[in-house]
């Protein structure tokens, strides 16, 4: 029996809506061999509870007010560089799964996925291994026999989250509350997607966020 198996793992949970930590806080702890020891609502909040628990693994939502769940990654990793992560978020864009693997996320799972997959997830992570949804695992294979990369490419996690809820009907002033922005960087960085994209009006910047799948979610 190895450490984990004796031990049990305890997880840290993060994710900006209550009933969805409490829906997957039972979820986990009715394994029996899962244990929540902490849970946060935002990324500061887990990396605080990431050095006061040093749980075995994340689980991270990677779009929440504030700084995003990606930031948190690469915080918790810079400290503890053998931390395991999983992503648990609604989004399946192969650019981000790409960068929160960059980031240094260990799996990444979506919330469509059965809980079973998730219990697995966890478990695979902790033992060190690589962990994705079955639907990630196709995202990620259509995107590598892509002849060319996503326009999205040439974005940041900050300027993809913007120009999703853009696109999603999101005001600038909505979307500078929701992030913790001012209005001020909100258009500029609405700017720089555009200059990014050659989007040269806002409604080819909602046809590129759908073409992208960014808009289906």
């Amino acid at each position: 029996m190895n450490e984990l198996d004796a031990k049990g793992i305890s997880v840290l949970l993060v994710d900006d809506h209550p009933i969805v930590r409490q829906g997957y806080r039972r979820v986990l702890e009715s394994q029996g061999d899962l244990h929540v020891v902490a849970e946060a609502d935002n990324a500061a909040d887990a990396y605080a509870a990431f050095k006061a628990h040093d749980p075995d693994v994340v689980v991270m939502d990677i779009s929440m007010p504030g700084a995003s769940g990606l930031e948190a990654i690469r915080n918790i990793r810079a400290r503890n560089p053998r931390a395991r992560v999983l992503v648990f978020t609604m989004h399946n864009e192969a650019v981000l799964v790409k960068s929160a693997f960059n980031a240094g996320a260990n799996g990444f799972v979506t919330k469509s996925s059965e809980p079973s997959a998730v219990v697995r997830a966890v478990r695979s992570v902790a033992r060190g291994e690589r962990a994705m949804s079955d639907d990630i695992a196709h995202v990620l294979a259509e995107a590598s026999l892509s002849p060319t990369g996503s326009v999205l490419d040439q974005l940041g996690e900050r300027e993809i989250e913007i120009l999703r809820q853009f696109a999603a009907g999101a005001t600038t002033e909505q979307i500078a509350s929701y992030l913790n922005l001012s209005v001020k960087t909100v258009q500029n960085y609405h700017y720089l997607i555009k200059t990014k994209t050659g989007a040269r009006t806002d409604a080819q910047l909602v046809r590129l966020a759908a073409t992208c799948g960014l808009t289906k979610l």
